[in-house]
């Protein structure tokens, strides 16, 4: 090594890593590591080694890195709070991949990964530390592609039905149509609808929300429509209704379904004239207003069963849109979870990192009778209990887990992740009109391997 410093190795000065003058083989391994590899004392100083990629991650050159205390060359957001060097002097275990953030000389922030191995003298003591840190900045690069990919506004979805959905908003935005949403409880009807309206040529209108289910009927009208002085014993002055509220905006009209057959009739000469009557006047009155309604229940079946005009279905439904439960959709749970637990370590004060396979797989496994609100809800419920940096099992609640470990007990065939698998087939399938070459390119399997799922899920 002709006595050189550059080569990431200080000559003769570490009889811990076993690299002498000589060991100018083992420093040439060293910088064909394209990870950035370097050891430190127990003093927290690099010492013996820095090799060539530490010097490129980091900026520093090896003269300058070697005898200063590792978190002067990394200044990594671990450093004062979660030092893995720490953990690892303490308890003579390894970390592996624990993701940080380093700013460079430069003052550049790098997304990384840092490993920790523990070098020991013949005693079993730990007199030293091996880290490695990767640079994570492709695959960051590739997550927020991904993010891009399957966000839109607050709605998070990779799973086909919801793409497909999620595509259409655009367009369905920009027309004037009345838009009915359906799909039960939580699967995010209300963050739908208000998408439409950011996406329409309405955006600098109001977005008007009214439940139409938590209003008792007599009162719902006034609501809606408004009313004039003297209409009723309390009608001390004029008040609009929530039609009058939107003007340039839109109306979101959420459970329509509970709107009695009086009001319905009402909400339907709007939407064919543009005009309401309030409360305590016979004269009418415009509204310059886009409709947006919702039910957490199959309108059709109520106007089947006699107690939901069909006139008034078929105005709603001029533009539908069917949400998929939660259950339908299973392989988005991951990817919520994950998008929840930032937003839950930010308003819990906390820097939960993950969660764990155990307590994932678990979700995964649970029905979801409240859908994407019932995730919040546990997301919410583990960020709380957690005082570490991952979610376990013992951190959700118990009547979930206690739901998914009665249901593998008493079915423990049940897979709910192959009925997910077999939909998405399905849906490909119908995509490229059954051209199996095609489906197979868009599922990113072999021709073979689609044979064999759709031989296994009987699809023909």
């Amino acid at each position: 090594m002709n006595g050189r410093h550059e080569e990431g190795f200080r000559p003769g000065t570490t009889s811990v890593c076993g690299l002498t003058d000589d060991g100018h083989t083992c420093c040439l391994i060293m910088n064909s590591i394209g990870d950035g590899l370097f050891m430190v004392g127990r003093d927290r100083r690099i010492e013996g080694f820095f090799n060539h990629a530490a010097e490129r991650l980091t900026g520093f050159r090896i003269q300058e890195a070697l005898g200063r205390t590792c978190y002067d060359v990394l200044r990594s957001d671990l450093c004062q709070t979660q030092c893995p060097l720490d953990l690892v002097f303490q308890t003579g275990e390894g970390v592996r991949d624990r993701p940080a953030r380093i700013v460079t000389r430069d003052h550049r922030e790098v997304p990384v990964c840092i490993s920790v191995s523990p070098i020991k003298d013949d005693q079993g003591r730990v007199v030293a530390a091996v880290e490695v840190v990767r640079d994570c900045s492709v695959e960051e690069d590739l997550r927020k592609v991904l993010h891009d990919s399957y966000h839109f506004g607050e709605v998070v979805s990779k799973n086909p039905l919801m793409q497909e959905i999620l595509e259409l908003l655009p367009v369905v935005a920009e027309s004037p149509s009345t838009v009915l949403i359906q799909g039960e409880s939580g699967t995010g009807k209300s963050m739908l609808a208000r998408i439409i309206h950011q996406l329409s040529p309405r955006r600098d209108g109001p977005f008007v929300k009214l439940n139409c289910g938590t209003i008792p009927d007599p009162l719902l009208e006034s609501e809606l429509f408004g009313y004039r002085k003297g209409a009723f014993t309390d009608a001390k002055k004029d008040k609009p209704g929530r039609l009058q509220s939107a003007e340039g905006g839109t109306l979101f009209l959420d459970e329509v379904q509970c709107m009695s057959g009086a009001l319905q009739v009402k909400l339907l000469r709007f939407l064919e004239e543009r005009v309401f009557v309030p409360l305590g006047t016979t004269e009418p009155e415009s509204a310059d207003v886009r409709i947006v309604a919702a039910s957490n229940v199959d309108l059709e079946r109520k106007v089947e069963d006699g107690t939901f005009r069909a006139d008034l279905f078929y105005r709603l439904n001029v533009i539908g849109i069917r949400l998929p439960t939660l259950a339908e959709r299973r392989e988005d749970i991951p990817l919520l979870a994950r998008h929840m637990l930032k937003k839950y370590n930010a308003v819990c004060g906390k820097n939960i990192r993950e969660i764990s396979e155990h307590a994932l797989s678990l979700l995964m496994n649970y029905d979801f009778p409240g859908n994407v609100r019932e995730l919040e809800n546990i997301i919410e419920h583990a960020c709380v209990l957690c005082s570490g940096p991952i979610i376990e099992v013992k951190h959700l609640p118990m009547d979930v887990v206690g739901k998914v470990r009665t249901r593998r007990r008493e079915n423990p065939d049940a897979s709910p992740l192959a009925s997910s698998e077999e939909r998405t087939i399905r849906w490909v399938l119908r995509k490229v009109d059954g051209n199996r070459v095609e489906a197979a390119r868009e599922l990113g399997i072999s021709r073979a391997t689609l044979w064999r799922k759709m031989k296994r899920y009987g699809i023909s």
